[in-house]
């Protein structure tokens, strides 16, 4: 009898967009795992990322999880951080924002791009058999490696693309936090723009499988969007395990993300995302609302001047 194919759900969009909050729900549910930003797992695990931590706490390399997952594909008699340089050049080549519409109109096109594909098929397919889940989450957020992920045999791969705020993302990079350094509003904004111009991309040429979410609506009604990702990937039979706005998160083993990834037991989802309306100057925010445009009201988005 033949498998049923394992399934891949891409969150995307720019940073700070609370993927690790979905994922990390995603994460309690029976058959699902999360990654976290698997893009990132050989640079942090060799010592040349901003955080070489599990959501477990242990090194990447001695994680029970990645442990196992990390010697894939590196040939005999090259080290780690060898190898991880050369996954590095090959994602910095053929799998970055700017790719996206390459990977989509072209798919595998060159020995390069076909070669990072191999190490994907790989890594997932260890993954689950590893973990045992029927569903990874990957929240790396990086829509030409996402891209790619439907050219995986053997996989069937599922997208969200997340959008927050411009003015609200911008107020979370204003200040440093733990090891994720802080950003200029402008340069936020930029990067926003971009990640979310590639995503709906991607959500265009899969729309059967993907779904299109602004995080406000999410931190509305968490159960609603929650049951609408399960349907997405035909996982609706699952039971969601919230108590009102409150859930129990265990451990994880989460690839990077933002650092509340570290936090277990009982989690407050909450309903309002403001803090940057007091907390962020008003040219700062005046400069995401203009540089975001058009998105910014096409996403239903819009400015105050009081606020």
């Amino acid at each position: 009898m033949t498998e049923p194919p394992l399934k891949v759900l891409c969150i995307t969009g720019w940073c700070r967009n609370g993927s690790t909050i979905v994922g990390n729900v995603l994460n309690e549910l029976p058959g699902f795992f999360h990654v976290g930003e698997l893009h990132f797992l050989w640079k942090n695990a060799a010592g040349r990322g901003a955080n070489n931590l599990c959501g477990c706490g242990r090194p990447l390399p001695k994680c029970t999880i990645w442990s196992q997952i990390l010697p894939l594909g590196r040939p005999a008699g090259i080290s780690a951080e060898a190898y991880a340089d050369v996954v590095i050049a090959r994602q910095r080549a053929c799998v970055r924002t700017r790719h996206t519409w390459r990977v989509l109109r072209h798919g595998l096109y060159d020995d390069g791009i076909r070669e990072h594909a191999d190490l994907m098929h790989q890594t997932y397919h260890a993954i689950a058999k590893r973990t045992g889940a029927a569903v990874l989450v990957d929240t790396n957020k990086l829509p030409g490696e996402s891209a790619l992920v439907s050219h995986l045999a053997g996989i069937e791969s599922y997208y969200v693309h997340l959008i927050r705020d411009p003015r609200a993302v911008a107020g979370s990079w204003h200040q440093p936090k733990d090891y994720a350094y802080a950003m200029s509003s402008s340069m936020s904004t930029a990067y926003w723009y971009g990640f979310n111009l590639a995503a709906a991309a991607l959500t265009r040429r899969h729309s059967t499988r993907s779904l299109t979410v602004r995080y406000e609506e999410f931190i509305a009604n968490p159960a609603a969007i929650l049951a609408a990702i399960l349907r997405l990937c035909g996982a609706e039979s699952s039971v969601i395990p919230l108590q009102g706005r409150v859930i129990e998160l265990g451990v994880n083993h989460t690839v990077t993300g933002n650092p509340d990834r570290f936090r277990s037991g009982a989690t407050v989802i909450r309903g309002t995302d403001d803090s940057w309306k007091t907390g962020l100057p008003m040219s700062a925010k005046l400069a995401a609302a203009v540089l975001s445009w058009p998105l910014f009201w096409r996403y239903g988005y819009r400015y105050a001047p009081h606020r």
